[in-house]
């Protein structure tokens, strides 16, 4: 039996860049949570090594040695000596380079997939180590919990989880390259974010979201894809939507809803009119 993990979508709620280090990563304060779509990793022990990638982005996505997933198998076999041959399976179903995880939720859930097949520590510091080195992100995606993530995204703090919401997420079929939208930011000490409150509503969130946070890649993305602007007002526009706002570097932004149900009319309506772009309704919680 094959060992299947989910890569579900990171939804940066709110992404603040504080500074810059010397070594050239920038410092964040973010607020995270993970939706329940995503694409699927599939690990099976095999006589010889085999990568097969599916899916509806799969043909956006390279199968060699640069792919994420390849690489988290190669350094868990460097850290663990456990270098028997697999094959894997990875079902692509989020658009890349979409500012929403993708390639960092493949390689966590690579991870997660080895530790159980070998029950290896998925706590151990080398992983983690190992985890950051494939990426900021990587950690994070390891967790899967909404968190409040800072410095270059190994310190997470998870966050209640107990509070559900609907999210829309859509994408006009634009990648935007993360370094891009790094190097086109105008200031790179921006202020952190302020202490979470107490959040017993979505409405609560979204107005503590919407009036003291905010997402600083949001301009630079916007002039590497002026069209991130067309997608927001769209999803601003939609009936219902609490919140407009886009996730990571981009080009996916999100809407918030009260339930999936809100998600699922308001995606359908958006689809509608603009039927090229990538509309997804999903659930969170944080």
């Amino acid at each position: 039996m094959p060992i299947v993990e989910e890569a579900c979508a990171k939804v940066n709620l709110a992404l603040h860049v504080t500074g810059r280090r010397p070594d050239g990563y920038h410092d964040l304060d973010m607020l995270v949570a993970f939706a329940d779509v995503g694409d699927t990793l599939a690990l099976t022990p095999s006589g010889e090594d085999r990568f097969d990638i599916d899916g509806p982005m799969a043909a956006g996505l390279s199968a060699d040695r640069d792919n994420l997933v390849l690489r988290a198998v190669h350094g868990f076999r460097d850290l663990s000596d456990r270098t028997e041959p697999l094959a894997i399976r990875l079902t692509k179903r989020l658009p890349i380079a979409s500012g929403i995880g993708g390639g960092s939720a493949d390689a966590a859930a690579t991870l997660r997939g080895l530790c159980r097949l070998y029950d290896w520590p998925v706590d151990d510091p080398a992983l983690a180590a190992l985890a950051l080195s494939l990426g900021a992100d990587v950690p994070m995606c390891i967790a899967g919990l909404s968190a409040r993530v800072t410095g270059v995204g190994e310190r997470i703090a998870p966050t209640a989880g107990r509070l559900p919401f609907g999210l829309l997420l859509v994408n006009p079929g634009v990648g935007v390259s993360t370094p891009a939208a790094f190097r086109a930011l105008e200031r790179r000490d921006n202020p952190p974010l302020p202490a979470l409150p107490a959040l017993d509503s979505l409405s609560h969130l979204a107005t503590f979201l919407v009036s003291k946070t905010r997402n600083d890649l949001e301009a630079p993305a916007r002039t590497i894809a002026p069209v991130i602007g067309e997608v927001l007002t769209a999803v601003a526009t939609l009936p219902d939507v609490r919140l407009a706002r886009m996730s990571g570097s981009g080009a996916t932004c999100f809407g918030l809803f009260d339930d999936r149900k809100a998600a699922e009319l308001a995606g359908v309506r958006l689809a509608a009119l603009h039927p090229g772009w990538w509309v997804k309704p999903a659930e969170v919680r944080f």
